[in-house]
């Protein structure tokens, strides 16, 4: 038992551990509840209406005068409100579904969106160095090397995130069969149509990126970009080179049918095809709701997120901090080096593996979530924005267009770098 026990890296588990409930509880999942919350108040700005704007603190109910407004903004608390009602309202399940795969779709549209988040890095990596002296007088050996920011580091990053974000299609095909009623089965039927069409054009768009990269882990696909500009900004290190900007043709060229195939699999408008209310009422999730409904609810915005991560670490740098050779010229030339001695020796804003100042891989995470969040607000500028296609218009676009424009860029891609190559 002891020889089992000792054979365990503690450190590992641990690491791993906190990784996870942070990534999960304490970013995935708020940003979830205040995605809805931004997506309301940015449509309510587009539209010039006021949007939630009155839930606080509702201390009015213990006899005081005013509720509180966390930072003075009003309706910040709207998000818990909106998970208490699910969590109270009635959780009613008709007679005529089938029970077990009425149970099971939801849950099979949130878990795999939650999954795909494992294998973005979030972040660069984190010193815990400084912790050594007090874990070495509880015992424990330290840490010997910096932890990184991604929970799982697969040499397959890319491949896990699709396979795992494809069993979603089963949740709603699942929730559109068991309810046993026509609108939710049309809803179910257009879902997998939908899903199945664009992925070809989603699995394809990133085959070029590969090229680039010449290899499928997440996290060094986002230290190559650091260190030699984003694939879409490459104003620093090897993007400099003549190749780099040819290359960037194709790499716009991908971005966009990723950006597109991503709404499509996410359902968002204006591919919402699977619950568009004017022609199918509320699509595969009409016979749901409390915490069920909530669930899919949870799962399209989760997936919205991770998609928004994907396409952050992909073309837009990940972590990276952008133009960091200048801020770190301007840096060194006005003496932060010297004024604030707890940045090192010189003003570092780039990644350096194992010698990332622990401020440094703190910012990397601030900058990470950023881009993210940007992405976010333009996945909800463009539902608010535009109308939502007709079946066979989404069908056209993906069989006839996406499709063989991918395929063209992955040819293209190729030629550019062998006439670069010889």
């Amino acid at each position: 038992m002891a020889a089992l026990l000792a054979s365990f890296d503690f450190a590992f588990l641990i690491t791993s551990v906190v990784k996870i409930v942070f990534l999960t509880f304490l970013v995935i999942l708020p940003m979830v509840a205040y995605s809805v919350y931004a997506e309301r108040r940015f449509s309510a700005i587009i539209q010039d209406r006021v949007g939630p704007n009155r839930t606080g603190i509702p201390l009015t109910l213990f006899g005081f005068k005013k509720d509180i407004q966390i930072f003075g903004i009003g309706g910040l608390v709207q998000p818990m409100a909106d998970g208490l009602k699910f969590l109270l309202k009635e959780d009613f399940t008709p007679k005529s579904v089938n029970t077990f795969y009425y149970w099971l779709a939801p849950a099979l549209t949130m878990v795999p969106a939650l999954m795909t988040c494992a294998v973005l890095p979030f972040g660069s990596e984190l010193d815990f160095s400084f912790l050594n002296p007090m874990i070495e007088k509880l015992g424990g050996t330290g840490f010997s090397a910096p932890v990184k920011s991604v929970i799982a580091d697969l040499n397959v990053g890319p491949l896990f995130t699709f396979a795992i974000a494809s069993l979603g299609v089963y949740g709603i095909v699942l929730a559109g069969w068991s309810s046993n009623s026509k609108y939710p089965f049309l809803g179910g039927v257009r879902s997998s149509a939908q899903m199945i069409s664009y992925e070809l054009s989603l699995g394809l768009s990133i085959i070029p990126v590969l090229m680039v990269f010449g290899e499928l882990n997440l996290s060094k696909m986002s230290a190559f970009q650091d260190a030699n500009g984003w694939l879409l900004l490459p104003f620093w290190g090897e993007g400099l080179t003549a190749e780099r900007w040819v290359l960037l043709v194709p790499m716009v060229i991908s971005f966009c049918i990723f950006t597109v195939a991503m709404f499509a699999e996410t359902n968002r408008l204006p591919f919402d095809l699977a619950e568009c209310e004017t022609e199918l009422v509320a699509g595969y999730h009409t016979e749901y709701s409390s915490m069920k409904f909530a669930l899919f609810f949870l799962g399209e915005y989760a997936a919205m997120i991770i998609g928004s991560g994907l396409a952050v670490t992909l073309f837009l740098g990940g972590w990276s901090i952008p133009f960091w050779p200048f801020f770190e010229y301007v840096g060194n030339m006005i003496g932060l080096d010297t004024a604030f001695g707890w940045l090192g020796s010189s003003f570092q804003l780039h990644y350096s593996a194992g010698s990332t100042p622990f401020w440094l891989g703190l910012l990397h995470i601030g900058v990470f979530f950023l881009k993210v969040i940007v992405f976010i607000l333009f996945f909800i500028l463009i539902r608010w924005s535009l109308p939502r296609f007709r079946f066979d218009q989404l069908m056209k676009l993906g069989w006839l267009f996406m499709f063989e424009l991918a395929l063209a860029n992955v040819i293209l891609t190729a030629v550019i770098m062998a006439c670069f190559t010889k």
